[in-house]
């Protein structure tokens, strides 16, 4: 097939749902990332919250978006993704200048009100409501507005503006850290957001695929839930998965503490974390068009691999270049394996159950993501606060990541997931 050819079929192969829905998903993330990427180092400084409550909190705040995307597919199953989509960016709107109000004065008597861990951690909890809904609608949209000879690609280009997304975010929280206040980070994602709520009432179409089904009432949507969580092959698949998360969300909760209190303080880390992004969108059709041939599973295998084994530079050798380094081998590793992580599991759902599938599809990064600050502050505050020996923390991750690199490949041995496209992997 001819360039000219293959650009024609991309150019034709997506519907207008498509674009919109990948378009706004740029500027969620770019808000998600902008606050993620700040969270940590504002919990720790500006509220003075000791290292493991800082990363637990942070933790929690990535947790719970990722872990509630699995009953967010099955809503917007039910509501359908327009009005799924537009709800959920009216929420975060809302969540991220909160978040960014917490030490404004009209919330003084809240504050005094009750402990300000408390106040903290259930603010941060509301985000989660907004981002369980936009991620399955996405890859949701994904799936339906895409030809079937173009799918694949349609997840890669899914993933890249995810990735410019979140190239940006730590970009934007950078600038708006330094020259307005850290507080402002999370009004200007509240904005971002805010503008993407306008955005799908106006121009999103709800996709739908000829003679699919839909959900009509709830009981059929509980039941298309209760199948999934029942189907133990693909439950195991998403536990064992989970490790990858663990590993892979430290560089969100303790590398940029890490980098601070241990290399050097005057590091812009907000700015290193831009590092992965930039490498996914500058290598992502190189990588895909190298890993073409490789079956979808093996894939997630050797990515997971890949990221894995980066922390062990950082280990070897605790300096600003090999924190950069250290991010560009995990971005590597991610670009080899979440592309087609998502088409295979887009593939595995029953016409009509995209959104529970794909919600499902966002387990492990919740599980990790929980996980992950609970580990990763108790680790940090052993062997660096501790035994001031804090190189080894990142040993510790590593051997995390390799075990589940190892779990997953006994999987692939043992429980052959390609074999059927209904039955779990």
């Amino acid at each position: 097939m001819s360039l000219s050819q293959r650009f024609d079929e991309i150019r034709t192969g997506f519907e207008r749902p498509f674009w919109v829905a990948n378009i706004s998903e740029l500027f969620e993330r770019l808000s998600y990332y902008a606050a993620f990427a700040s969270l940590a180092r504002y919990l720790h400084e500006a509220l003075g919250f000791p290292t493991e409550r800082a990363t637990d909190l942070t933790g929690l705040f990535g947790g719970l978006v990722w872990f509630l995307a699995i009953f967010g597919g099955t809503l917007a199953d039910r509501l359908g993704f327009r009005r799924a989509l537009s709800l959920a960016y009216f929420i975060l709107a809302t969540a991220y200048f909160l978040i960014g109000s917490i030490g404004a004065p009209w919330l003084a008597p809240l504050r005094n009100a009750v402990p300000l861990v408390v106040l903290v951690t259930i603010v941060l909890m509301l985000p989660a409501a907004g981002v369980a809904l936009v991620k399955p609608c996405v890859v949701g949209t994904t799936a339906r507005a895409s030809k079937e000879n173009v799918r694949s690609i349609g997840y890669s280009i899914y993933y890249t503006l995810v990735n410019i997304g979140g190239a940006l975010g730590p970009f934007v929280a950078s600038w708006v850290h330094r020259h307005l206040s850290v507080e402002n980070v999370f009004r200007v994602a509240a904005l971002s957001v805010f503008l993407m709520f306008f955005g799908v009432l106006l121009f999103f179409k709800e996709p739908r695929k000829a003679g699919e089904q839909t959900v009509d009432t709830i009981g059929e949507t509980l039941r298309n839930f209760v199948k999934v969580i029942t189907n133990p092959k693909f439950m195991l698949f998403l536990l064992i998965f989970s490790g990858y998360w663990i590993v892979y969300w430290q560089e969100f909760i303790t590398l940029p503490l890490y980098v601070h209190d241990y290399i050097n303080p005057a590091t812009d880390t907000e700015r290193m974390l831009s590092t992965g992004p930039l490498v996914v969108i500058a290598l992502t059709v190189a990588i895909s068009v190298v890993m073409r041939k490789m079956a979808p599973f093996r894939a997630v295998v050797v990515g997971t691999l890949v990221s894995m084994i980066a922390f062990a530079i950082l280990a070897l050798r605790p300096t600003v270049m090999a924190a950069y380094l250290t991010l560009v081998v995990i971005a590597l590793g991610e670009l080899i394996q979440q592309p087609r992580y998502y088409d295979y599991i887009s593939r595995l759902a029953p016409a009509g159950q995209q959104g529970t599938y794909m919600g499902f599809a966002f387990l492990p990064l919740g599980i990790g993501s929980f996980v992950a600050g609970r580990i990763g502050g108790k680790l940090l505050h052993h062997f660096g606060e501790v035994q001031r020996q804090p190189q080894r923390f990142w040993w510790a991750i590593t051997a995390i990541g390799l075990a589940t690199t190892l779990l997953l490949w006994i999987y692939d041995r043992i429980v052959k997931p390609g074999q059927g496209a209904t039955n779990a992997p």
